[in-house]
């Protein structure tokens, strides 16, 4: 297919077209503020300790970080960026962030909320894959208690029975509307009960076309072996693979936690390992991609490219419906909307819920962009060349 325009992540007229002037400056001193460690490090404690007290910030906060990075405290609040992000061609995936709970009934309510966000993207095509966590829909404690492979008491049981009925019953209603669904990686010492679970659901609804998706953290120095095992296992049991390639997010809490009990790191020696597999990945799938259906991603320029000249290399078809890139809402539009203008399948996460409840989520999002070399640098800077282009 050919492109309207050559693709190039510099194009900020492209990557900023859907932003207001008045965006544009709010997102310029958000970054500024997200560039200055110390906020950011001081900023959470102080921030939860107003919010516990009852300090009236919520409104600051709902008009600043979470305006930029989040779509709304709810579906309805998240309209407008769904309709925004529809203008330029980008689709949204709702994502419900609420996280860190351990109560049965909040398990109950989110898997309530997870199928409605499936209930909302069926037949609108500006949403066109879905997502949740299973930590969102069941306890963390017994999930860990499960990979251990300890004995569960008669209660927990019972529990783990729950967990299973609220996965299966979002994997149903996301097969029965036909909109993929993407089960969320978290921590290596619960992963193998979640990849368990994504490949049963896999082995239930992925016969006839992708609908659920298992997520593949390739900073981990095994998981690209994991992608090859999976592949082996759906070619065998005849199902499509749904693979979300994402390099990691909990990077330092993994190292952390290997050495304080005495366990080699499961994650990779160095960054380059992990952008050497993350980019190893793109072209086993792309390899596969009658097997696989995948979503990549990733804010890393290098690896957005490649995936483009891979797939033009092997002649796959732009809008090839096993193929997907994405990034969080506030971030790398220079990627999102230039890849979308030259039409390629693009979709941003767009996290939503109460301001109190989505906080860890957005503090996390602070911490990791601070972490990431010139990451912020980068955002700034581009949005300093579109300010300049627009001369405001």
């Amino acid at each position: 297919m050919t492109q309207k325009h050559s693709l190039s992540f510099e194009n900020t007229e492209i990557a900023f077209r859907h932003s207001s002037n008045a965006d544009l400056k709010r997102a310029y001193w958000l970054f500024k503020i997200i560039n200055v460690n110390f906020l950011v490090q001081v900023g959470p404690p102080i921030t939860n300790f107003a919010v516990k007290i009852g300090l009236p910030i919520k409104g600051l906060i709902k008009a600043t970080i979470f305006s930029h990075f989040c779509g709304g405290e709810t579906i309805r609040e998240c309209e407008h960026t769904i309709k925004t992000l529809e203008r330029g061609g980008v689709g949204t995936i709702l994502d419900y962030s609420v996280e860190g709970e351990d109560d049965e009934h909040v398990f109950d309510e989110t898997c309530e909320e997870i199928i409605r966000t499936i209930k909302r993207a069926n037949k609108d095509k500006a949403i066109p894959i879905t997502v949740f966590k299973v930590t969102g829909v069941g306890r963390f404690g017994l999930l860990e208690k499960l990979d251990a492979k300890q004995k569960l008491s008669s209660a927990e049981k019972e529990e783990w029975e729950k967990v299973k009925n609220r996965v299966l019953a979002i994997c149903e209603k996301a097969h029965s509307v036909g909109v993929p669904v993407m089960i969320d990686a978290e921590e290596t010492w619960i992963q193998d009960t979640i990849d368990m679970l994504a490949l049963d659901m896999m082995r239930q609804f992925n016969t006839e076309k992708a609908i659920i998706y298992n997520t593949y953290q390739l900073y981990r120095h095994d998981k690209l072996a994991s992608i090859k095992s999976d592949t082996e296992v759906a070619i065998k049991e005849k199902f499509i693979l749904g693979a979300k390639l994402v390099r990691g997010a909990y990077m330092e809490k993994e190292r952390k936690r290997a050495e304080e009990k005495g366990y080699p790191s499961p994650i990779q020696p160095t960054k380059e390992a992990s952008d050497r597999d993350f980019n190893q990945a793109l072209n086993y799938c792309t390899d596969h991609i009658d097997q696989i259906a995948f979503v990549a991603g990733t804010h890393n320029e290098d690896s957005c490219r490649l995936l483009t000249e891979l797939m033009d290399s092997k002649k796959i078809d732009h809008k090839h419906p096993h193929v997907y890139f994405a990034q969080l809402l506030g971030m790398s539009d220079n990627l999102s909307f230039n890849l979308a203008d030259a039409d390629y399948h693009v979709a941003k996460y767009v996290p939503y819920g109460p301001i109190k409840a989505v906080l860890p989520y957005l503090f996390r999002r602070a911490q990791e962009n601070t972490a990431i070399a010139g990451q912020m640098s980068r955002e700034l800077g581009l949005i300093v060349k579109e300010r300049k282009r627009r001369k405001i």
